[in-house]
């Protein structure tokens, strides 16, 4: 048996323990175990290497420990304190009291309680895109109409449209889907929307990454100023130096400069006033 299917055999019969201890206790015990039995090896770090499989795999990294508590949508859910609206044509980058990160689109706005750090509920009311901070005790809700996305630590889309179309894109991670009144739950996978009209659910795939083969640089510079709203100034002549790469549609830009920069051996600033990144 390798080592890989012993971690899995040993935590198996460490979850089976009696429920005497908390759960606290179990996870640290079981940690204390594994890296006195296991030592990890050291491996010579490659940085290219790196980024390129952040960019491309960071979805899964987020993706394992999900837990969903089984809540149905709240029949009336009153979410007061905080209301944060976006009446501009630009995404509006926010930061919850959790550190999790919301895009909200244009015309659209989020609330949230005050005791958001017990009670992590977010109600919207048009499109945001959510990154969301992992916590075991405390499931991370987002509320619209009568859909309800239950996750720990993901990144999702949800999108509500003006003929009253709910759309739930996830990129990484997991998280289990509710409708009002509805007993079903539906648990999506990486690259899976959920569609919510005319009291009809729907699970269907999406294309979460983007391709750019053997284009120039040149075409992701347009790619992250359309989608991150930064300028991207290159040296001369690497304009048309070619790449070739997958992104994840809502990979972290500073992911994506990073990889850039050690794949041309080229170092970078980013200018948060100026939204530009200079490479050099």
């Amino acid at each position: 048996m390798d080592k890989e299917k012993l971690d899995d055999e040993f935590e198996k019969l460490w979850n089976e323990t009696p429920a005497s201890h908390s759960n606290a206790e179990k996870e640290a015990s079981w940690k204390q175990f594994h890296s006195k039995t296991f030592a990890p090896k050291k491996k010579k770090f490659k940085p290219w290497r790196y980024y390129a499989a952040a960019a491309v795999l960071l979805f899964v990294l987020i993706g394992t420990g999900i837990y969903f508590n089984g809540e149905s949508p709240s029949e009336n859910i009153v979410l007061a304190g905080n209301v944060i609206e976006n009446t501009t044509s630009t995404i509006k980058h926010i930061v919850l009291p959790d550190n999790s990160k919301v895009e909200l689109s244009p015309n659209s706005k989020i609330s949230f309680g005050d005791n958001f750090a017990l009670n992590r509920k977010v109600e919207i009311d048009g499109e945001a895109h959510f990154k969301v901070t992992k916590d075991k005790q405390h499931p991370f809700q987002v509320f619209c109409d009568e859909t309800t996305t239950t996750v720990l630590g993901t990144c999702f889309t949800v999108k509500e449209s003006e003929n009253e179309e709910i759309i739930v894109e996830l990129f990484e991670g997991s998280v289990q889907m509710n409708v009002k009144g509805q007993d079903q739950k539906w648990i999506l996978k990486p690259g899976e929307k959920f569609t919510y009209a005319n009291q009809t659910a729907s699970v269907t795939e999406f294309s979460r990454f983007i391709d750019f083969d053997n284009e120039k640089l040149a075409v992701i510079n347009s790619y992250i100023e359309e989608n991150y709203g930064y300028k991207v100034i290159l040296p001369k002549g690497y304009q048309n130096q070619k790449i070739t790469i997958r992104i994840n549609k809502k990979e972290d830009l500073k992911t994506i400069v990073q990889l850039i920069s050690e794949m041309y051996n080229l170092n970078y600033e980013i200018n948060e006033e100026l939204k530009q990144i200079t490479f050099q």
